[in-house]
């Protein structure tokens, strides 16, 4: 797996303490069974790393194969604008199984985001340039499929388990790791 090509910026979705020694990137893919399955798994390395670990989430919504991904994209983005990234993050991994029709909509009513902005986001793309932008930094960082992590700016090519993912970030903390 490549190195990470694109740099942690503040252009990224942060969970953690944004200077934390380890970094952990995450492509993903609302639509995507891996990633729904890796979510809770993300929340326990950061429960267990607390201040340690900082987390990023990127988006790669591939389209083949995923037909609600870039709308479920378009609604997080939309939900970060409002300082809401997070929740929605955390409602589409909820809701993945029913992702379809209208469910990104009504996710957005729930967190009482703007009606306008909401259609403006789905029909009008609002925010395809952000999301073209994770994916294409995602290729460029040698990404070809989700859930794909990388530990403080390295691939990480184990599996999306807690043991596996936990023992690879306590290596790299412990400047043994090669991820």
């Amino acid at each position: 797996m490549a190195a990470l090509a694109i740099p942690i910026t503040g252009e990224d979705h942060l969970q953690g303490r944004e200077g934390a020694p380890l970094k952990l990137v995450e492509y993903g893919n609302y639509e995507c069974r891996r990633c729904g399955a890796a979510h809770p798994i993300v929340k326990a390395i950061l429960e267990h790393f607390g201040p340690e670990i900082v987390f990023v989430y990127r988006h790669f919504a591939l389209l083949e194969g995923y037909p609600n991904a870039e709308r479920a994209a378009e609604v997080a983005e939309l939900a970060a604008a409002h300082g809401r990234f997070w929740e929605m993050h955390d409602l589409l991994y909820a809701n993945q199984e029913h992702l379809t029709g209208l469910l990104p909509v009504t996710l957005a009513r729930q967190l009482a985001l703007p009606e306008n902005e909401i259609q403006e986001a789905l029909i009008g793309k609002r925010f395809a340039v952000k999301i073209h932008t994770d994916f294409t930094g995602g290729l460029r960082s040698g990404v070809t499929s989700t859930p794909t992590f990388f530990i403080n700016g390295l691939g990480y090519e184990g599996p999306a388990e807690l043991e596996p993912l936990t023992a690879a970030i306590e290596a790299e903390r412990s400047g043994s790791g090669s991820s």
